[in-house]
């Protein structure tokens, strides 16, 4: 089995940058990590209170997952949810999309992997925008985990 790593740590000095930058002193770090996290947090509800329908490429991992998680919670087909997610993103002008949703797909017993492409996604080379999101979402029937990853454009 080969070696997991997440896409956006093995970017992160190349081609994207933190998502925030601050320092604090040792003692003091914790809490400067949950203000940081309640910020982060009061921007999320912000933005999905008052979220409008746009097509900017930032950013567009976590609304598209964001998508994918009301549909399911609402008990539409994961294949339906997957082809519409793709529609959307074609929209945006991006290079390409793989979505991965693992679990109990469909109310079936044993849990399975299914994942979509459409377009180039070049997870191997590591000079690619690439936009990186996992979530996971329960079910009545269990854990759902959907990732995503967004090709945006060649650095």
């Amino acid at each position: 089995m080969g070696q997991k790593i997440n896409p956006l740590g093995f970017r992160l000095g190349t081609t994207q940058s933190l998502h925030s930058l601050w320092f604090a002193q040792p003692k003091k770090y914790s809490e400067g990590l949950q203000e940081d996290k309640k910020i982060r947090d009061c921007i999320k509800n912000y933005v999905q209170k008052n979220m409008r329908l746009s097509f900017g490429v930032k950013g567009i991992a976590r609304i598209e997952i964001q998508k994918i998680l009301d549909l399911i919670q609402n008990r539409v087909s994961f294949r339906k949810v997957m082809k519409k997610a793709i529609e959307l993103t074609e929209q945006a002008d991006t290079k390409g999309i793989q979505i991965q949703i693992a679990g109990r797909i469909d109310r079936k017993e044993i849990a399975r992997v299914e994942w979509i492409r459409k377009g180039r996604v070049p997870l191997q080379t590591i000079g690619m925008k690439i936009e990186y999101c996992s979530y996971r979402v329960r079910t009545i029937y269990g854990v759902l985990g959907i990732k995503i990853w967004i090709f945006i454009n060649e650095e």
